[in-house]
C-alpha cells in the first residue's frame, strides 16, 4: 500500500516509524513531515491546509492509504472534501468527518454529546457575547477554582483554571470582549473545577466497533514539579500506574462504550482515534475532554508499546473489522522525555545546529523529530518542542533515566528538558 501521513511533529514520527515497520507499507509519504520522517518516507513540501494540494498529491501518487495526524484538518473537513472527489472512493481514510472532529473543535459540542450520552464529565454552562453578563453571573455564583475553556482549537492554550471569582471575570471578559485565543474564545464554556489526577486514554474506532490502545499520563507544565506555564506537552508515560484494570474497566464502561455508542446513535460519521481526556476522581473516571486524533507527545510512548501492525489496524477499522482484533502491548514501562527551545512556550529562536544526534545509534532508545528540518545539510531547531526521547525500562524511574542518559549526549543552543518526567511515580 501507498500511504500518506499529514503531519510533521513528533506524533507524526513516532507514526510514520510504526507504519514504515509494516510489510503491507510499499511506499510512505509525509507532509510536511521532519528531518526524522525522511528516515522512514518521503517528505513532501505541503500545508495541511492546502486541501488542493493534498488532493493532487493523493490522485498523482496513487495513494491507497491517508492518515491524518493533527486536528486541524480534521476540524476544517479535509476528510469531507477529500471524500466528495470520485476519483478518492476508494482510498482509505483514517481521521474522522468534520461533524466527527467537532468532539475536539467545540468544547460546547463535546460538553452537550458527553450529557446526551451520559458520559461523567464536570457540571458547565456555556456562553459568548449574546449572553455575557449571564456569564459574569455564573461566575459569581460559582463554586472555586472556575474553570474556563475556550470553546474553539487554541493551541492547547484555551483552558484556564481561575482560583477567585475576580481572576475568572476578568479572564472571561479578556476571551469573549478582547478575543485573547481569536475566534476559538468567541464562545466560553465555563466548568466546575474537579480535583483529581489526570490521564489520557485512546480508543481506534470505525464508529461503531473499537479497540483500546495503551494508556497514557503526559505533563503540560515547563517547570519541573509541573510548575510554570502550560505546554503542548514536556513528556509523558505509559502505563499510568494508578490506572489498575478496575479503574480502567470503569472507563470503557462508562466513557468508551457510551461515546463510540453515542456517535452510531447521532448518526455521526467516525473513523479514526478517539483521545479520551479523563481525570481520576477518588476511584471514578470523569471526562475533560475528547480529541479527534492522537495526544502528543503521549504517542510517542504509546506507539512504541503497540506491538500489532498498525497498518493492519487501520484496514480493520476501514473494513468495520475492528471486532476480530487484540490489541497486543509491550509490558514494559515508557518514558518520554521533551527537549524544548530556550524561551519556550514563550519567545524562542529557531535555526540552531543540533549535535549529538549519531549517539542515538546502537541505543535502545527512540529519539522522534518534532520541529526540526534539514539545512545545508545539518539537523537544525525549527520551533519550540524540538524533538524527544522515548526509552523503556522496568519501572517509571528507570525508562525516565534511559531517556535522561540520551538526552545529555544531544545538544543545541538553549535546549532545554524537565529532569523529573514521571516524578510523582519515582
Amino acid at each position: 500500500m501507498k500511504i500518506l501521513l499529514l503531519g510533521s511533529g513528533g506524533r507524526e514520527h513516532a507514526l510514520a516509524w510504526k507504519l514504515a515497520q509494516s510489510n503491507l507499507c510499499s511506499q510512505l509519504f509525509i507532509a510536511p513531515g521532519n528531518a526524522g520522517t525522511l528516515r522512514h518516507g518521503i517528505n513532501v513540501a505541503l500545508t495541511l491546509n492546502d486541501f488542493e494540494g493534498i488532493k493532487k498529491l493523493c490522485l498523482d501518487k496513487d495513494i491507497d492509504m491517508l492518515v491524518i495526524g493533527p486536528e486541524e484538518p480534521l476540524v476544517k473537513g479535509l476528510v469531507d472534501f477529500l471524500q466528495s472527489v470520485d476519483a478518492l472512493k476508494n482510498m482509505a481514510i483514517i481521521g474522522p468527518s468534520q461533524q466527527g472532529a467537532q468532539l475536539e473543535g467545540s468544547k460546547s459540542f463535546a460538553k452537550a454529546f458527553m450529557l446526551r450520552h451520559q458520559v461523567p464529565t464536570a457540571s458547565y454552562g456555556e456562553f459568548d457575547s449574546g449572553n455575557y453578563e449571564q456569564g459574569i453571573q455564573y461566575i459569581k455564583q460559582h463554586s472555586l477554582p472556575i474553570v474556563l475553556k475556550a470553546d474553539g482549537l487554541a493551541a492547547g492554550k484555551g483552558v484556564l483554571i481561575c482560583q477567585s471569582r475576580d481572576e475568572a471575570m476578568m479572564e472571561f471578559e479578556e476571551m469573549i470582549q478582547k478575543s485573547k485565543f481569536g475566534d476559538a474564545s468567541k464562545k466560553v464554556v465555563i466548568e466546575s473545577y474537579l480535583d483529581g489526577i489526570e490521564l489520557s486514554v485512546f480508543a481506534l474506532t470505525d464508529g461503531k466497533n473499537y479497540v483500546i490502545l495503551p494508556e497514557a499520563k503526559d505533563y503540560k507544565r515547563i517547570g519541573e514539579g509541573d510548575k510554570g506555564l502550560n505546554t503542548g506537552g514536556m513528556g509523558a508515560v505509559s502505563p499510568v500506574p494508578f490506572a489498575d484494570p478496575d479503574f480502567l474497566q470503569k472507563v470503557e464502561e462508562r466513557v468508551i462504550r457510551p461515546t463510540i455508542a453515542g456517535l452510531e446513535k447521532d448518526g455521526i460519521p467516525y473513523l479514526g482515534f478517539v483521545f479520551f481526556g479523563l481525570i481520576k476522581v477518588a476511584q471514578d473516571p470523569y471526562c475533560i475532554e475528547y480529541n479527534c486524533r492522537l495526544g502528543d507527545p503521549e504517542t510517542e510512548v504509546v506507539i512504541p508499546r503497540l506491538k500489532n501492525d498498525l497498518v493492519e489496524l487501520f484496514i480493520a477499522a476501514t473494513t468495520n473489522n475492528l471486532n476480530n482484533i487484540s490489541i497486543e502491548t509491550d509490558q514494559r514501562t515508557a518514558c518520554t522525555v521533551v527537549a524544548v527551545s530556550g524561551g519556550y512556550p514563550g519567545d524562542f529562536e529557531k535555526g540552531f545546529e543540533i549535535l549529538g544526534l549519531e549517539n542515538v545509534e546502537n541505543t535502545d532508545s527512540l529519539l522522534f523529530h518534532a520541529a526540526t528540518i534539514i539545512k545545508e545539510n545539518k539537523t537544525v531547531t525549527n520551533g519550540g518542542r524540538v524533538f524527544c526521547v522515548s526509552s523503556f525500562g522496568d519501572s517509571i524511574p528507570t525508562a525516565a533515566l534511559n531517556s535522561q542518559n540520551l538526552l545529555r549526549k544531544i545538544s543545541f543552543e538553549k535546549m532545554y528538558y524537565r529532569n523529573d518526567i514521571g516524578f510523582e511515580f519515582q
